[in-house]
């Protein structure tokens, strides 16, 4: 089946599994608790309140992961495999442009706020910079199919 898809329609697959798999981590972290916040870079804010049964980092993350899989949604929908949300175009547009300002926003934040810069925010930033380059090629690409 995806032998007969097209090039821009594969990227919008991939984008979508990444989107997937990174709903399916941020249901990991709730699941993994307060180190498992700490370690992926929720903050420590986000940590305490979890050690303290807070219900917020639990309802900002099923949030987060609630968005990815709606992102995914629409990435699988744009190639063809599943049924079309509505704007689907608009969709695809505004996720791509979400990815990569998003992932681009290291280069301001090195000019303006450097001490910011720390190992999260340079791995995170090249991922989702990675998702958002799926995601606008294959909606560039398969523009024509929607």
């Amino acid at each position: 089946m995806l032998a007969a898809l097209d090039f821009g329609q594969k990227l919008l697959v991939v984008g979508g599994v990444l989107s997937l798999l990174a709903s399916l981590l941020h249901i990991g972290v709730i699941i993994g608790g307060p180190d498992w916040y700490r370690f992926f870079g929720a903050g420590e804010d986000m940590a305490r309140m979890a050690e303290k049964g807070s219900l917020y980092p639990t309802l900002i993350t099923i949030g987060i992961a609630a968005i990815l899989a709606i992102w995914s949604w629409f990435a699988f929908a744009g190639a063809g495999l599943v049924w079309k949300p509505p704007l689907l175009r608009a969709g695809l547009i505004a996720i791509s442009a979400i990815y990569l300002t998003r992932g681009l926003v290291l280069l301001p934040m090195t000019l303006l706020a450097p001490e910011k810069i720390n190992g999260f925010a340079i791995w995170s930033s090249a991922i989702v910079l990675v998702y958002g380059l799926f995601y606008a090629v294959g909606t560039w690409k398969s523009w024509s199919a929607f």
